[in-house]
């Protein structure tokens, strides 16, 4: 009896707790819930040159001897106060500023959010002197997604300032339609670019459903309001409407690129086709074989360089949901331990 005694006290403290902490949690959902949201996120920016020279700076610590590290602080100081000297002297010959920002595609260019703040952010401080420099993955999707990223990247160009699409690893189809309307493209030696085609494929059930005597009916007004269906009998009118639909959207893409990137020979790379950096290369749908590491590391010797990005901002509801959890958690194995001690380790 005491055993089951003691398991029915156990069971009421650990019962206590949980919903002890689910009242809270209730509390301040309500209270989250009459409070106006703010924006989505919050833009952060870096010093990518601070980065680098803090890389440096902790290489150094290790490599050098202390006779070293001494001369290499007086050169350092040395050459902080020249610069500042020469600021001061040529006030209006403003060192230049990169801006990076990264875009990493799904097939719904999801990313294309993220991208119009951090957009939006660079053009409300850029000078006609400043750069752009957007690191591009992806690997194409939705034309109407990534014609809006490619529309942002525009507004860079709109604005007067220089714009370079770093490509590491892939910049396909509607990832190309992005990276061709930059000023530069550079590319990793394997990175794959191209891929100028469209392409649209869905299953048919039809003759399962009607196998199965299952009708399906589509109902329309309008000619080709319906041209394909993935359960109804598909019509050669309507396959080859919506073909028909298929090469106009693909033409309007060559038309893209060719307007953006008039040194392309579309004949010979709007073929649906992607190629390695190399070849690519040589079909002019890149300006240079550089990673976008080399870039950087590169520019920072003469330009102030920043990285931009939009960090979400997690409602106090998100950022209670993992400390909720272990909470419950630890507490629940708090009173399991306190229990068990009490019981077997007398």
């Amino acid at each position: 009896m005491d055993f089951f005694l003691e398991y029915g006290l156990f069971l009421l403290q650990a019962i206590t707790i949980v919903v002890a902490i689910v009242l809270t949690v209730a509390g301040v959902v309500a209270a989250s819930s009459r409070t106006p949201k703010g924006e989505d996120g919050q833009i952060e920016i870096k010093s990518l040159n601070e980065k680098y020279e803090g890389l440096k700076e902790d290489l150094d610590l290790v490599l050098l001897s202390d006779d070293e590290l001494k001369q290499q602080a007086k050169e350092l100081k040395k050459k902080a106060k020249e610069e500042k000297k020469a600021r001061k002297s040529n006030e209006d010959d403003d060192k230049p500023r990169v801006f990076v920002l990264d875009f990493d595609g799904d097939i719904k260019a999801s990313a294309v959010d993220t991208l119009r703040e951090e957009i939006s952010a660079v053009l409300l401080v850029a000078k006609e002197s400043d750069e752009v420099v957007v690191r591009l993955e992806s690997g194409g999707g939705m034309v109407h997604a990534y014609g809006l990223a490619a529309s942002q990247l525009a507004r860079i160009k709109s604005a007067g300032l220089k714009l370079t699409v770093c490509v590491d690893m892939v910049a396909a189809s509607g990832g190309y339609m992005m990276a061709c309307i930059a000023d530069r493209i550079l590319a990793a030696p394997f990175a794959v670019l191209g891929s100028i085609g469209v392409v649209a494929q869905l299953p048919n059930f039809h003759r399962l459903l009607k196998k199965n005597d299952v009708d399906y009916e589509t109902f329309t007004a309008g000619e080709f309001k319906r041209t394909v269906t993935m359960f109804g009998e598909n019509t050669e009118q309507g396959k080859s409407k919506f073909t028909e639909e298929l090469e106009d959207t693909h033409v309007l893409f060559k038309e893209f690129v060719a307007q953006n990137r008039p040194i392309v020979d579309m004949d010979k790379v709007a073929t649906g086709e992607a190629w390695f950096g190399l070849r690519a290369l040589e079909r002019h749908l890149v300006d240079e074989l550089m990673t976008s590491d080399e870039f950087l590391m590169n520019i920072r010797k003469t330009a102030d360089v920043f990285k931009v990005g939009l960090v979400e901002r997690k409602t106090l509801v998100e950022k209670l949901g993992v400390g909720v959890q272990l909470g419950v958690v630890g507490a629940v194995e708090k009173v399991a331990t306190q229990w068990i001690n009490s019981r077997f380790m007398r």
